[in-house]
Protein backbone atom coordinates (compact mmCIF):
# COMPACT_ATOMS: atom_id res chain seq x y z
CA UNK A 1 0.00 0.00 0.00
CA UNK A 2 1.58 3.50 -0.77
CA UNK A 3 2.13 5.98 1.54
CA UNK A 4 -0.67 8.05 0.41
CA UNK A 5 -3.07 5.61 0.98
CA UNK A 6 -1.81 5.05 3.91
CA UNK A 7 -2.43 8.11 5.33
CA UNK A 8 -6.02 9.84 5.80
CA UNK A 9 -6.15 12.30 2.88
CA UNK A 10 -7.92 15.84 3.99
CA UNK A 11 -8.01 18.58 1.21
CA UNK A 12 -8.94 22.26 1.73
CA UNK A 13 -10.72 24.74 -0.51
CA UNK A 14 -9.72 28.27 0.97
CA UNK A 15 -11.66 31.23 -0.58
CA UNK A 16 -12.53 34.52 0.92
CA UNK A 17 -16.03 35.94 0.49
CA UNK A 18 -14.86 39.15 -1.23
CA UNK A 19 -15.99 38.50 -4.47
CA UNK A 20 -17.38 36.24 -6.93
CA UNK A 21 -15.14 33.68 -7.72
CA UNK A 22 -14.57 32.86 -11.34
CA UNK A 23 -13.38 29.36 -12.86
CA UNK A 24 -10.26 29.11 -12.12
CA UNK A 25 -10.70 29.39 -8.72
CA UNK A 26 -12.82 26.44 -8.76
CA UNK A 27 -10.83 24.26 -10.79
CA UNK A 28 -8.35 24.40 -7.19
CA UNK A 29 -12.17 23.17 -5.89
CA UNK A 30 -12.29 20.49 -8.26
CA UNK A 31 -8.88 18.91 -8.09
CA UNK A 32 -9.22 19.17 -3.96
CA UNK A 33 -12.23 17.20 -4.12
CA UNK A 34 -11.00 14.93 -7.09
CA UNK A 35 -7.71 14.21 -4.67
CA UNK A 36 -8.95 13.24 -1.76
CA UNK A 37 -12.56 11.20 -2.80
CA UNK A 38 -10.06 9.37 -5.02
CA UNK A 39 -8.22 8.24 -2.32
CA UNK A 40 -11.08 7.83 0.32
CA UNK A 41 -10.49 11.38 1.99
CA UNK A 42 -12.28 14.69 3.24
CA UNK A 43 -12.92 17.30 1.40
CA UNK A 44 -12.87 20.61 3.44
CA UNK A 45 -14.62 24.14 2.80
CA UNK A 46 -12.86 26.59 4.71
CA UNK A 47 -14.71 30.25 4.25
CA UNK A 48 -11.24 32.34 4.68
CA UNK A 49 -13.61 35.68 6.34
CA UNK A 50 -10.67 37.28 8.43
CA UNK A 51 -10.85 40.64 6.25
CA UNK A 52 -14.47 41.97 8.35
CA UNK A 53 -14.66 44.75 5.49
CA UNK A 54 -14.86 42.83 2.84
CA UNK A 55 -16.12 39.75 3.25
CA UNK A 56 -19.76 39.41 2.37
CA UNK A 57 -22.43 37.10 3.37
CA UNK A 58 -23.57 37.32 -0.21
CA UNK A 59 -20.26 35.80 -1.76
CA UNK A 60 -20.16 33.26 0.94
CA UNK A 61 -23.47 32.09 0.03
CA UNK A 62 -22.60 32.14 -3.77
CA UNK A 63 -19.58 29.85 -3.06
CA UNK A 64 -21.55 27.69 -1.07
CA UNK A 65 -24.39 27.26 -3.62
CA UNK A 66 -21.66 26.76 -6.63
CA UNK A 67 -19.98 23.94 -4.86
CA UNK A 68 -23.38 22.57 -4.43
CA UNK A 69 -24.20 23.16 -8.25
CA UNK A 70 -21.28 21.40 -9.05
CA UNK A 71 -22.10 18.26 -7.28
CA UNK A 72 -18.35 18.86 -4.65
CA UNK A 73 -19.95 18.08 -1.57
CA UNK A 74 -17.37 18.93 1.31
CA UNK A 75 -17.03 16.91 4.60
CA UNK A 76 -16.83 19.88 6.66
CA UNK A 77 -17.38 23.76 7.04
CA UNK A 78 -15.15 26.02 8.87
CA UNK A 79 -15.33 30.00 8.89
CA UNK A 80 -11.59 31.46 9.68
CA UNK A 81 -13.10 34.28 12.10
CA UNK A 82 -14.29 31.18 14.49
CA UNK A 83 -10.66 30.48 14.96
CA UNK A 84 -9.41 33.36 16.08
CA UNK A 85 -8.89 31.92 19.82
CA UNK A 86 -6.16 29.31 18.78
CA UNK A 87 -4.44 31.96 16.14
CA UNK A 88 -4.24 34.01 19.35
CA UNK A 89 -2.72 30.57 21.92
CA UNK A 90 -0.19 30.11 18.71
CA UNK A 91 0.98 33.79 18.62
CA UNK A 92 1.67 33.71 21.84
CA UNK A 93 3.09 30.22 22.04
CA UNK A 94 5.53 31.89 19.19
CA UNK A 95 6.90 34.94 21.21
CA UNK A 96 7.21 32.98 24.63
CA UNK A 97 9.53 30.41 22.55
CA UNK A 98 11.11 33.59 20.44
CA UNK A 99 10.53 32.45 17.32
CA UNK A 100 7.88 35.31 16.69
CA UNK A 101 8.24 39.38 18.69
CA UNK A 102 6.26 41.96 19.80
CA UNK A 103 7.14 45.41 17.06
CA UNK A 104 5.81 48.92 17.85
CA UNK A 105 5.76 50.31 14.82
CA UNK A 106 4.90 54.09 13.20
CA UNK A 107 2.62 54.41 10.14
CA UNK A 108 4.36 55.08 6.88
CA UNK A 109 2.15 58.37 7.19
CA UNK A 110 3.67 59.17 10.36
CA UNK A 111 0.49 60.14 11.79
CA UNK A 112 0.24 57.18 14.13
CA UNK A 113 1.78 54.18 16.39
CA UNK A 114 0.68 51.24 15.79
CA UNK A 115 1.15 48.79 18.68
CA UNK A 116 1.49 44.93 18.66
CA UNK A 117 2.41 44.19 15.69
CA UNK A 118 3.41 40.48 15.42
CA UNK A 119 6.46 39.67 13.85
CA UNK A 120 8.51 36.59 12.69
CA UNK A 121 11.67 36.25 13.68
CA UNK A 122 13.26 34.74 10.21
CA UNK A 123 16.08 32.47 10.53
CA UNK A 124 17.32 33.22 7.20
CA UNK A 125 17.91 29.68 5.71
CA UNK A 126 17.02 27.67 2.45
CA UNK A 127 13.78 26.05 2.93
CA UNK A 128 13.31 22.77 0.65
CA UNK A 129 9.85 21.65 -0.02
CA UNK A 130 8.88 18.81 -2.72
CA UNK A 131 5.65 19.61 -4.57
CA UNK A 132 3.66 17.57 -6.16
CA UNK A 133 3.61 19.08 -9.55
CA UNK A 134 6.57 21.62 -9.60
CA UNK A 135 9.23 18.71 -8.17
CA UNK A 136 11.65 19.80 -5.65
CA UNK A 137 11.61 23.45 -4.56
CA UNK A 138 14.39 25.11 -2.76
CA UNK A 139 13.82 28.59 -1.57
CA UNK A 140 15.92 31.31 0.38
CA UNK A 141 13.99 33.12 2.83
CA UNK A 142 16.40 35.91 3.90
CA UNK A 143 14.76 38.27 1.17
CA UNK A 144 11.26 37.84 3.55
CA UNK A 145 12.90 39.72 6.36
CA UNK A 146 10.80 39.05 9.65
CA UNK A 147 7.83 39.47 7.87
CA UNK A 148 4.16 40.47 9.63
CA UNK A 149 2.52 37.66 11.58
CA UNK A 150 -0.45 39.73 13.10
CA UNK A 151 -1.60 43.01 12.93
CA UNK A 152 -2.20 42.64 17.04
CA UNK A 153 -2.84 39.73 19.33
CA UNK A 154 -5.82 39.78 17.99
CA UNK A 155 -5.80 40.48 14.46
CA UNK A 156 -4.03 37.52 12.73
CA UNK A 157 -2.92 37.43 9.00
CA UNK A 158 -2.89 35.44 6.18
CA UNK A 159 0.16 32.70 6.82
CA UNK A 160 -0.37 32.28 10.32
CA UNK A 161 -4.07 32.10 10.22
CA UNK A 162 -3.77 29.42 7.26
CA UNK A 163 -1.11 27.61 8.60
CA UNK A 164 -3.00 27.44 12.15
CA UNK A 165 -6.21 26.33 10.26
CA UNK A 166 -4.65 23.74 8.20
CA UNK A 167 -2.70 21.99 11.59
CA UNK A 168 -6.62 22.08 13.57
CA UNK A 169 -8.44 20.21 10.45
CA UNK A 170 -5.84 17.60 9.47
CA UNK A 171 -5.00 19.50 6.23
CA UNK A 172 -2.88 16.67 4.68
CA UNK A 173 -2.52 18.27 1.22
CA UNK A 174 -2.78 21.88 0.01
CA UNK A 175 -3.84 21.99 -3.64
CA UNK A 176 -3.51 25.93 -4.59
CA UNK A 177 -2.74 28.25 -7.39
CA UNK A 178 1.10 28.88 -8.22
CA UNK A 179 0.94 32.40 -7.35
CA UNK A 180 1.13 30.66 -4.01
CA UNK A 181 4.34 29.15 -4.15
CA UNK A 182 6.52 32.34 -3.16
CA UNK A 183 3.97 31.71 0.42
CA UNK A 184 5.05 28.89 1.11
CA UNK A 185 8.32 29.08 2.62
CA UNK A 186 6.97 31.51 5.37
CA UNK A 187 4.48 29.00 5.93
CA UNK A 188 6.89 26.18 6.24
CA UNK A 189 8.82 28.04 8.62
CA UNK A 190 5.97 29.19 11.25
CA UNK A 191 4.90 25.29 11.07
CA UNK A 192 8.21 24.50 12.06
CA UNK A 193 7.85 27.14 15.21
CA UNK A 194 4.51 25.57 16.27
CA UNK A 195 5.07 21.65 15.70
CA UNK A 196 2.82 21.31 12.79
CA UNK A 197 3.80 19.15 9.93
CA UNK A 198 4.54 20.42 6.86
CA UNK A 199 1.74 19.25 4.29
CA UNK A 200 2.23 17.64 0.89
CA UNK A 201 1.91 21.21 -1.57
CA UNK A 202 0.67 20.98 -4.98
CA UNK A 203 0.45 24.24 -6.62
CA UNK A 204 -1.37 24.11 -9.64
CA UNK A 205 -0.19 26.04 -12.90
CA UNK A 206 -2.59 29.28 -13.87
CA UNK A 207 -5.40 29.12 -15.83
CA UNK A 208 -4.96 31.89 -18.56
CA UNK A 209 -7.90 33.16 -20.69
CA UNK A 210 -7.83 33.39 -24.79
CA UNK A 211 -5.36 36.40 -24.34
CA UNK A 212 -2.90 34.48 -23.12
CA UNK A 213 -3.28 36.60 -20.01
CA UNK A 214 -4.23 34.99 -16.36
CA UNK A 215 -7.82 34.59 -16.14
CA UNK A 216 -9.07 37.25 -13.75
CA UNK A 217 -12.73 39.07 -13.33
CA UNK A 218 -10.89 41.98 -14.67
CA UNK A 219 -10.99 40.88 -17.76
CA UNK A 220 -14.55 39.05 -17.92
CA UNK A 221 -13.73 35.88 -16.40
CA UNK A 222 -17.50 35.18 -14.79
CA UNK A 223 -18.85 33.37 -11.70
CA UNK A 224 -19.35 29.64 -11.72
CA UNK A 225 -23.53 31.52 -11.27
CA UNK A 226 -22.90 33.49 -14.64
CA UNK A 227 -22.24 30.03 -16.42
CA UNK A 228 -26.01 28.82 -14.28
CA UNK A 229 -27.93 31.44 -15.92
CA UNK A 230 -26.37 31.37 -18.84
CA UNK A 231 -28.08 27.52 -19.60
CA UNK A 232 -24.79 25.62 -18.80
CA UNK A 233 -25.44 22.35 -17.29
CA UNK A 234 -23.17 21.51 -13.86
CA UNK A 235 -22.21 18.26 -15.38
CA UNK A 236 -20.71 20.05 -18.31
CA UNK A 237 -19.16 22.60 -16.08
CA UNK A 238 -17.48 20.22 -14.07
CA UNK A 239 -16.08 17.94 -16.52
CA UNK A 240 -14.80 20.95 -18.98
CA UNK A 241 -12.84 22.35 -15.52
CA UNK A 242 -12.00 19.37 -15.21
CA UNK A 243 -9.70 19.20 -18.06
CA UNK A 244 -8.47 22.37 -17.94
CA UNK A 245 -4.73 21.63 -17.14
CA UNK A 246 -5.32 18.08 -16.55
CA UNK A 247 -5.84 15.43 -18.32
CA UNK A 248 -6.43 11.15 -17.56
CA UNK A 249 -4.91 10.02 -20.86
CA UNK A 250 -6.66 8.33 -23.46
CA UNK A 251 -9.08 9.41 -26.51
CA UNK A 252 -11.83 9.57 -23.83
CA UNK A 253 -13.40 13.39 -22.92
CA UNK A 254 -16.53 12.97 -21.38
CA UNK A 255 -16.22 12.12 -17.68
CA UNK A 256 -19.07 11.32 -15.01
CA UNK A 257 -18.70 12.67 -12.00
CA UNK A 258 -17.96 9.43 -10.72
CA UNK A 259 -15.32 8.93 -13.26
CA UNK A 260 -13.67 11.71 -12.98
CA UNK A 261 -13.06 10.23 -9.38
CA UNK A 262 -11.73 7.34 -10.03
CA UNK A 263 -9.69 8.54 -12.61
CA UNK A 264 -8.19 11.95 -11.35
CA UNK A 265 -4.12 11.96 -10.48
CA UNK A 266 -2.26 14.77 -9.18
CA UNK A 267 0.61 13.83 -11.09
CA UNK A 268 -1.33 13.80 -14.88
CA UNK A 269 -1.66 17.96 -13.91
CA UNK A 270 0.20 19.81 -16.94
CA UNK A 271 3.14 21.46 -15.22
CA UNK A 272 2.58 24.69 -17.72
CA UNK A 273 -0.18 27.22 -17.97
CA UNK A 274 -3.64 26.21 -18.69
CA UNK A 275 -5.54 27.91 -21.82
CA UNK A 276 -9.27 28.07 -20.83
CA UNK A 277 -11.51 27.93 -24.01
CA UNK A 278 -14.83 29.05 -23.64
CA UNK A 279 -15.88 27.34 -26.92
CA UNK A 280 -14.69 23.58 -25.59
CA UNK A 281 -16.52 24.42 -22.42
CA UNK A 282 -19.34 25.07 -24.98
CA UNK A 283 -18.69 21.55 -26.76
CA UNK A 284 -18.96 20.22 -22.97
CA UNK A 285 -22.29 21.16 -22.76
CA UNK A 286 -23.58 20.47 -25.73
CA UNK A 287 -22.49 16.43 -25.56
CA UNK A 288 -24.38 16.45 -21.81
CA UNK A 289 -27.16 18.17 -23.77
CA UNK A 290 -27.15 15.31 -26.06
CA UNK A 291 -27.67 12.63 -23.33
CA UNK A 292 -30.89 14.03 -21.95
CA UNK A 293 -34.31 12.96 -22.92
CA UNK A 294 -35.96 14.36 -25.62
CA UNK A 295 -38.88 15.26 -23.20
CA UNK A 296 -36.31 17.42 -20.86
CA UNK A 297 -34.88 19.02 -24.60
CA UNK A 298 -38.21 20.20 -25.10
CA UNK A 299 -38.94 21.83 -21.81
CA UNK A 300 -35.78 24.01 -21.48
CA UNK A 301 -36.23 24.78 -25.16
CA UNK A 302 -39.54 26.01 -24.98
CA UNK A 303 -39.79 27.39 -21.37
CA UNK A 304 -36.88 30.07 -22.99
CA UNK A 305 -39.37 30.80 -25.76
CA UNK A 306 -41.88 33.93 -25.64
CA UNK A 307 -45.32 32.71 -25.41
CA UNK A 308 -46.23 33.13 -29.08
CA UNK A 309 -42.91 31.32 -30.37
CA UNK A 310 -44.01 28.05 -27.91
CA UNK A 311 -44.56 25.56 -31.13
CA UNK A 312 -42.80 21.88 -30.33
CA UNK A 313 -42.09 22.08 -33.98
CA UNK A 314 -39.52 24.50 -33.21
CA UNK A 315 -37.42 22.57 -30.68
CA UNK A 316 -35.54 20.33 -33.21
CA UNK A 317 -34.60 23.13 -35.26
CA UNK A 318 -33.47 25.18 -32.38
CA UNK A 319 -31.52 22.37 -30.78
CA UNK A 320 -29.37 21.81 -33.57
CA UNK A 321 -28.38 25.14 -33.74
CA UNK A 322 -27.57 25.89 -29.58
CA UNK A 323 -24.74 24.57 -27.03
CA UNK A 324 -26.51 25.96 -23.69
CA UNK A 325 -29.66 26.52 -22.87
CA UNK A 326 -29.33 30.53 -23.16
CA UNK A 327 -28.29 30.33 -27.05
CA UNK A 328 -32.55 29.69 -27.11
CA UNK A 329 -33.08 33.72 -25.93
CA UNK A 330 -29.95 34.81 -27.48
CA UNK A 331 -31.42 33.34 -30.68
CA UNK A 332 -34.79 35.26 -30.51
CA UNK A 333 -33.09 38.53 -28.81
CA UNK A 334 -31.34 38.64 -32.10
CA UNK A 335 -34.40 38.46 -34.26
CA UNK A 336 -33.78 34.75 -35.73
CA UNK A 337 -37.29 33.90 -35.23
CA UNK A 338 -38.69 37.04 -36.30
CA UNK A 339 -40.10 35.66 -39.61
CA UNK A 340 -42.48 33.29 -37.78
CA UNK A 341 -44.10 35.99 -36.15
CA UNK A 342 -45.03 37.82 -39.18
CA UNK A 343 -44.22 38.55 -43.17
CA UNK A 344 -40.56 39.46 -44.49
CA UNK A 345 -39.65 42.11 -46.03
CA UNK A 346 -37.05 41.89 -48.90
CA UNK A 347 -35.79 42.67 -51.74
CA UNK A 348 -37.29 40.77 -54.68
CA UNK A 349 -34.21 39.99 -56.41
CA UNK A 350 -33.16 38.03 -53.93
CA UNK A 351 -35.72 35.76 -54.69
CA UNK A 352 -33.94 34.74 -57.92
CA UNK A 353 -31.15 31.91 -57.54
CA UNK A 354 -27.80 32.58 -59.08
CA UNK A 355 -27.65 32.38 -62.70
CA UNK A 356 -31.62 32.03 -62.94
CA UNK A 357 -34.12 34.62 -64.08
CA UNK A 358 -37.67 36.20 -62.94
CA UNK A 359 -39.28 33.81 -65.27
CA UNK A 360 -37.67 30.71 -63.86
CA UNK A 361 -38.21 32.17 -60.23
CA UNK A 362 -41.89 32.68 -61.23
CA UNK A 363 -42.41 29.30 -62.87
CA UNK A 364 -40.81 27.54 -59.89
CA UNK A 365 -42.66 29.70 -56.94
CA UNK A 366 -45.92 28.27 -58.86
CA UNK A 367 -44.86 24.81 -59.08
CA UNK A 368 -44.00 24.57 -55.00
CA UNK A 369 -47.95 26.54 -54.65
CA UNK A 370 -49.12 23.43 -57.35
CA UNK A 371 -47.85 20.62 -55.33
CA UNK A 372 -48.46 21.98 -51.69
CA UNK A 373 -52.20 23.24 -51.88
CA UNK A 374 -52.55 19.12 -52.81
CA UNK A 375 -51.64 18.33 -49.13
CA UNK A 376 -53.94 18.73 -46.13
CA UNK A 377 -53.84 21.46 -43.27
CA UNK A 378 -52.97 18.29 -41.42
CA UNK A 379 -50.54 16.21 -43.40
CA UNK A 380 -48.45 19.94 -43.64
CA UNK A 381 -45.84 18.34 -41.76
CA UNK A 382 -41.89 18.21 -42.20
CA UNK A 383 -41.47 15.41 -44.32
CA UNK A 384 -44.76 15.74 -46.21
CA UNK A 385 -43.88 18.95 -47.57
CA UNK A 386 -39.91 17.37 -48.20
CA UNK A 387 -41.30 15.06 -50.32
CA UNK A 388 -43.47 17.23 -52.19
CA UNK A 389 -40.99 19.88 -53.23
CA UNK A 390 -38.15 17.75 -53.77
CA UNK A 391 -40.02 15.43 -55.97
CA UNK A 392 -40.39 19.03 -58.01
CA UNK A 393 -36.61 20.29 -57.69
CA UNK A 394 -35.27 16.96 -58.70
CA UNK A 395 -36.62 17.51 -62.27
CA UNK A 396 -35.22 20.73 -62.48
CA UNK A 397 -31.69 22.36 -63.29
CA UNK A 398 -30.47 22.35 -59.90
CA UNK A 399 -32.40 22.20 -56.84
CA UNK A 400 -31.65 25.59 -55.72
CA UNK A 401 -34.03 27.27 -58.13
CA UNK A 402 -36.89 25.92 -56.45
CA UNK A 403 -35.53 25.96 -53.06
CA UNK A 404 -33.86 29.40 -52.77
CA UNK A 405 -37.27 31.34 -53.78
CA UNK A 406 -39.38 29.03 -51.42
CA UNK A 407 -37.37 29.53 -48.31
CA UNK A 408 -36.49 33.14 -49.27
CA UNK A 409 -39.84 33.78 -49.67
CA UNK A 410 -40.59 32.48 -46.46
CA UNK A 411 -38.25 34.09 -44.31
CA UNK A 412 -36.73 36.95 -45.95
CA UNK A 413 -33.32 35.58 -44.50
CA UNK A 414 -29.85 34.96 -46.45
CA UNK A 415 -29.33 32.00 -43.66
CA UNK A 416 -32.00 30.15 -42.47
CA UNK A 417 -33.43 26.65 -41.62
CA UNK A 418 -34.75 24.61 -44.62
CA UNK A 419 -37.88 25.57 -45.83
CA UNK A 420 -39.34 21.87 -45.05
CA UNK A 421 -39.36 22.90 -41.20
CA UNK A 422 -40.58 26.59 -41.45
CA UNK A 423 -43.61 25.59 -43.91
CA UNK A 424 -44.45 23.17 -41.31
CA UNK A 425 -44.49 25.69 -38.49
CA UNK A 426 -46.40 28.32 -40.14
CA UNK A 427 -48.80 25.90 -41.42
CA UNK A 428 -50.63 25.56 -45.01
CA UNK A 429 -52.32 29.30 -45.00
CA UNK A 430 -49.58 31.71 -44.15
CA UNK A 431 -46.76 29.46 -46.62
CA UNK A 432 -48.87 29.67 -49.46
CA UNK A 433 -49.68 33.31 -49.09
CA UNK A 434 -46.33 34.15 -48.39
CA UNK A 435 -45.31 31.97 -51.61
CA UNK A 436 -47.97 34.05 -53.53
CA UNK A 437 -46.81 37.16 -52.29
CA UNK A 438 -43.96 36.30 -53.80
CA UNK A 439 -45.02 35.52 -57.25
Amino acid sequence: MSEEKQVKIVTRFAPSPTGFLHLGAYRTAIFSYLHAKKNGGRFILRIEDTDKERSKKEFEENIIESLKWLGLGYDELYRQSKNVARHKFFLEKMIKEGSAYISNEEAKDGTEVIKEIVRFKNPNIDVTFTDVIKGEVTMNTKDLGDFVLAKNLSEPLFHLAVVVDDFEEGVTHVIRGEDHVSNTPRQILIQRAIGAPTPIYAHLPLVLGSDKLKLSKRRGALPISAYQTQGYLPEAILNGIAFVGWNPGGEQEIFSHDELVQSFDLSRVQKSPAIFNEEKLEWFNKEYIKKLSSEEIEKNILARLPEKLQNKKLVSLIFERINKWGDVESMVGAGEFDFFLHAPKYDKAKLIFKNSNVEKTKKSLELAIKVLSDLTEENFDIENIKSALMLVAEQLETRGELLHPVRFALTGRDKSPDPFIVASVLGKNETMSRLQKAI
